[in-house]
């Protein structure tokens, strides 16, 4: 009984997490593709994990009620971060380049009713990732396989009301990239990701309709102008696009984040778009307590931003910083073997904050 409270309190904690996410796409001119994102929640530390999976792995699904669900065998390896529990992928790739992250999808995502009686099909929304990356390597294989399985909440409270949902962006190393958003009770919407861009709510195609708002910003300067007997001039850098929304809001990150992707130069190299990448998910770390309304109720964490990760499909590589340590760490799965028993599960990080002294030469 303790068990399944334990497992309870758990799902409902992970459903509630990823409350401000935010995702971009970026290509090189070699045709490198990178998947990159942020995961917010300020509540509390969500204890995530770097999880390596191997190939050859049984996964079992388990509903809400604790029963046994869908049950399948990798194919693939793979490299994720976890979110609250070990079995709960946010973001990952697999040996194939394959990449799959969900997003919080609040008041918008509906899922598949459960029925306890009908389970071999069935599994959980916080399982979708892990069946993903553990079974295809490209985006037509998985749009393929959605209507052989059932996806449902991971978590229904006593009341039957289920917990809230995700959408997810999945990608492929050829350079396929879609959003799959499930809403109305289980219909399932795939996008394509022209905005190369994800957040959070309302669904895809609201915010990329509501680009059309900001077509009139533009990168750089504005030109003076005359205005009546004023000689009006621009104060400095970025006038061209002011009024670009700097809000935590997801709509305003949306925005903020196509427009930072949309003016991004050229690139050549996947590392330069990898550190790309990183620079421009740097505008959207939350420091923490942005978002409580008291400051009597701010956790003790350094940052609402608890971990950034930018992921090289093309050459297989998986990096990431978190909120206790800005390094930026590397997983090169070229090098692993993903050929053990069980999965491995490694700390992010130290779990505090750390800073190297440099000692000048001499």
């Amino acid at each position: 009984m303790k068990l399944k409270l334990l497992s309870m309190l758990i799902a409902s904690c992970v459903a509630y997490s990823a409350s401000a996410c935010t995702g971009i796409s970026l290509s090189t001119t070699n045709h490198d593709y990178i998947q990159a994102r942020t995961i917010e929640w300020g509540q509390n530390d969500l204890n995530s994990k770097l999880i390596v999976s191997p190939r050859e792995y049984t996964y079992t699904s388990i509903m809400p009620d604790q029963k046994k669900g869908l049950e399948w065998k990798s194919k693939y390896g793979f490299v994720g971060i976890s979110v609250s529990d070990d079995r709960f992928i946010a973001d990952g790739v697999n040996e194939k380049g394959l990449t799959a992250g969900l997003f919080y999808f609040k008041n918008y995502g509906s899922l598949d009713t459960y029925d306890p009686k009908d389970t071999k099909t069935t599994i959980t929304d916080m399982d979708f990732n892990r069946w993903m990356l553990s079974q295809f390597k490209t985006v037509a294989e998985v749009e393929q396989a959605l209507d052989k399985i059932k996806i449902i909440p991971v978590y229904i409270d006593a009341k039957g009301v289920p917990s809230p949902t995700a959408h997810w962006r999945v990608a492929d190393k050829q350079g396929n990239n879609i959003v799959i958003e499930i809403m109305n009770n289980g219909e399932i919407n795939i996008h394509k990701n022209t905005a190369k861009v994800l957040t959070n709510a309302p669904d895809y195609q609201w915010q990329v309709t509501n680009l059309n708002n900001y077509i009139h910003l533009t990168p750089g300067v504005s030109k003076g102008q005359k205005i009546n007997d004023v000689n009006a001039f621009s104060f400095g850098v970025g006038s061209s696009f002011l009024g670009l929304p700097g809000d935590i809001t997801p709509p305003s990150r949306f925005v903020r984040a196509a427009f930072y992707v949309n003016s991004a130069p050229e690139i050549k190299e996947s590392d330069a778009a990898v550190s790309q990448a990183f620079h421009i998910l740097n505008n959207f770390d939350i420091p923490i307590g942005s978002e409580f309304n008291s400051k009597a109720h701010i956790p003790n964490l350094p940052s609402a931003t608890q971990w950034t990760s930018v992921v090289d499909q093309t050459n297989g590589l998986f990096f990431y910083k978190t909120m206790y340590d800005s390094t930026i760490k590397k997983v090169d799965l070229n090098k692993l073997t993903f050929s053990g028993k069980t999965e491995e599960k490694r700390s992010l990080d130290a779990g505090k904050f750390h800073a190297e002294e440099v000692i000048p030469q001499l």
